[in-house]
Parts: C-alpha cells; sequence; structure tokens
C-alpha cells in the first residue's frame, strides 16, 4: 500500500507559504505588466487569494495563448493569470517533494540540480560505455496527457481530498488550451466516448513540468525495473535507452509501446530507432558523441538568424547592448554545454553596429 499524505490544504493557504511561492513565480519576469500590478498590491493580492483558497472559492482564471518556435517546431504556450502561477508554485512547493522521493535518478527535466546540461553529461556517460541505443519520444505529448490517469497516479499519495480539489480546479482550467494540437487515437478496448476524454496540460505551468514527470513515473519504473535497462535517460518525452546489442533495444522498443498504450501515450513510432552510438544520437538540440557534442545545425540557424535581427533592433536604437547581453546569455549557456568555442568566435567576430547607423 503506498504512503499517502493528509492534511496538506491548510499549509497552502497560510500567507507566508503564499508570499513564497510569490517570490518565485515572480523571478525573472518583474518587468512584465501582469507581475508589476500584482506586485504593486501584493499584500491584497495575497489575501485575498489566501481567503479564497480557504474558503474553497478559488477558481483559475482564463489563459493567455501565444506560439513559439521551439526546434523547428510552432508550439501553443499558455500563459495562466500571475495570480493563477502563484497557486501553481504554492501547490508544487507542497506535493513536489512527495514524487521527488519516488523519481528515479535518470530524469532530468524541471527537477532541482538537474536539467538539460546534466542530461547531456549522463547520456555522453552511458554511450562511452555501450554500443546501441533506442531513442523514444512521445507523440503529442503535453495535449495528450489524460487527466483521469493523472489524478489516479496523484491520488495514490494524495490523501487530502481538498488538494485533489484543487488539482481539478486546475486541470479543468487548461482542458481545452491544447485541444487542437492533440490528434485523436483510439486504443484497445475504448469505444467513441473515449475521445471524449479531457486531457491536455498547458504548456508553461509550473504544474505542467511536474506533472510530466508523475505521468511517466510509471513508464521510468517499468524501464529500470521490468525490462531491467540500467543506462537510462529521461528529459520530459525524449528517451534514450542504451544497451550492447540491437536484439535487446528492440525487444525493449516493443514492451514500452505496448506499456506507453497503458497511460493512453503513444511514441513516435518512425523515430524509435536503434542507432549506433558512434553515429551520433540528437538528444536535446545536440548530436551526442561518445567523446564530443555538436551543435545541430538547425539551432545554430535559428540562432544566427535571431542574432541578426538583435543587431538590427541595436542598430535602429530600438535596444540597448544590455536587453542583447540578456538574451544571449541563454544561448551561449546552452552553446558552452558542447565543442562550440571556434563557433562561438566565428558568431561574434564582428562588432555589434553603431547605434543609428540603419
Amino acid at each position: 500500500m503506498p504512503k499517502t499524505f493528509r492534511h496538506l490544504y491548510d499549509q497552502i493557504h497560510d500567507f507566508t507559504h503564499l508570499f513564497e511561492a510569490y517570490r518565485r513565480a515572480r523571478r525573472g519576469k518583474r518587468r512584465r505588466p501582469d507581475v508589476a500590478a500584482f506586485e504593486f498590491r501584493f499584500e491584497d493580492e495575497l489575501l485575498c487569494l489566501s481567503e479564497e483558497l480557504r474558503d474553497e472559492t478559488y477558481r483559475p482564471g482564463a489563459y493567455r495563448r501565444f506560439y513559439a518556435v521551439e526546434n523547428g517546431k510552432r508550439r501553443i504556450i499558455s500563459a495562466a493569470p500571475f495570480r493563477d502561477r502563484v497557486v501553481h508554485h504554492a501547490l508544487c512547493a507542497l506535493i513536489e517533494p512527495i514524487w521527488e522521493a519516488r523519481f528515479i535518478y535518470d530524469s532530468y527535466a524541471s527537477r532541482p540540480a538537474r536539467g538539460t546540461h546534466a542530461a547531456l553529461t549522463r547520456a555522453q556517460h552511458f554511450a562511452r560505455g555501450h554500443r546501441y541505443a533506442l531513442q523514444l519520444d512521445v507523440r503529442e505529448f503535453f495535449p495528450s496527457i489524460d487527466h483521469a490517469i493523472l489524478r489516479d497516479l496523484l491520488a495514490r499519495h494524495i490523501g487530502d481530498q481538498r488538494i485533489l480539489n484543487l488539482i481539478d480546479q486546475i486541470l479543468i482550467g487548461g482542458a481545452n488550451e491544447l485541444r487542437e494540437a492533440y490528434t485523436p487515437v483510439l486504443f484497445p478496448g475504448d469505444d467513441l466516448f473515449a475521445l471524449a476524454r479531457p486531457r491536455g496540460l498547458p504548456i508553461g505551468n509550473q504544474t505542467s513540468q511536474f506533472w510530466a514527470n508523475v505521468t511517466l513515473h510509471p513508464l521510468d519504473l517499468f524501464i529500470k525495473q521490468t525490462l531491467g535497462c540500467r543506462a537510462y535517460v529521461r528529459y520530459c518525452d525524449d528517451l534514450l535507452l542504451f544497451a550492447n546489442d540491437k536484439p535487446t533495444l528492440h525487444r525493449w522498443r516493443a514492451q514500452a509501446i505496448a506499456f506507453a498504450a497503458n497511460l493512453r501515450l503513444v511514441f513516435h513510432e518512425g523515430r524509435a530507432q536503434v542507432v549506433p552510438v558512434a553515429t551520433g544520437l540528437p538528444f536535446l538540440g545536440w548530436h551526442v558523441f561518445p567523446f564530443r557534442r555538436r551543435l545541430k545545425r538547425r539551432n545554430l540557424l535559428a540562432f544566427a538568424r535571431r542574432f541578426r535581427q538583435l543587431c538590427a533592433c541595436y542598430a535602429a536604437g530600438r535596444c540597448t547592448r544590455a536587453d542583447i547581453d540578456q538574451r544571449l546569455q541563454g544561448w551561449l549557456g546552452h552553446a558552452r554545454q558542447g565543442n562550440t568555442l571556434a563557433l562561438r568566435r566565428s558568431l561574434f567576430r564582428e562588432p555589434l553596429p553603431k547605434r543609428g547607423s540603419r
């Protein structure tokens, strides 16, 4: 019988707990108008949130939708109102530790002391010790996450009905955000009513990143414990399994695909290939080799295009050098994770144009 945690809800509407959640939610976003407006009267806003949560009258607001291009794909991003993001952080601060103690070591997305750099390093470590790798990624992952399955997974360790009710409110509030991004799938035993099952987590929510890990945790355990794959790395819905022979990986491929169907998830079977590690593994924007990493050409071209746009913006006087530096830091941090010194030097060989020169 899994351990369940009760008596959590009274902590979530505690003013001090909400204040800490507010501080985390505003980090790096204080210049945004909605954050600044909340901050101007944050005490009143937090007191109001505390009362709504205490009285169980809190209801999430409407999302603001926009599109972003990531790895050549156009994705729908749904931004919750800032007060809702405070609640998301408050909820995650309470329940994330319950799962952190249970998650496998080699799950790297949206977790403390993990991230893309650690995932790349671990993948490279396994590549040095194995001849082959199986690559798996979930098709339309965030739009496909089934609410009933996710809630059952959460309820295994949460025995506080009021926390579960709050989770339901957040799930219902985002249920339609990614509907247009989902391709209907019928699994064995389904009838047509299955197509109406609530599904989808808005990309961008703090809760969504955490719940994505909860959703795939049973798959992690299946791969590690049932299949016996000791060399395994997962970053969100991108998976790498390593072995020294192809038949083992082909067998694991079929078993992982069958298990994912229990979670109502589908892998990109055309991409689910067994490849020699010596040829390089496309992973998190890189080609990972046993002893080096090469940035994907598509990512490099996209950055070069953005950099030219920033230079034009600077020359026209629409942004400052500090603005450019701030926008470059994220990409430079990403690029430093591989063998890119010569590449970075070539990109920044030319000085910035003078302001007002265009």
